[in-house]
């Protein structure tokens, strides 16, 4: 679900694919939830609101390197 672009790992699907990162955050052992402000009114555990990732043109980085298992 994520690439190695520049030394960053980023989304593959883009900002507009919430079932892959409700799926994404899911299975992440480090997901942590975001201000308030900074989350998506509509979702709740998700990639798209979680503290760890940066905003990209196209997508977003995740700080802390894709997602990490239990």
């Amino acid at each position: 679900m994520f690439s190695k672009e520049n030394g960053k790992t980023v989304f593959d699907f883009g900002k507009d694919c919430c079932d892959y990162a409700r799926r994404a955050a899911a299975d992440c052992a480090l997901f942590y939830p975001d201000c308030e402000e900074e989350c998506l009114e509509d979702e709740d555990k998700t990639c798209y609101n979680c503290r760890y990732r940066r905003w990209t043109a196209e997508s977003f980085e995740c700080l802390k390197g894709g997602i990490h298992y239990e």
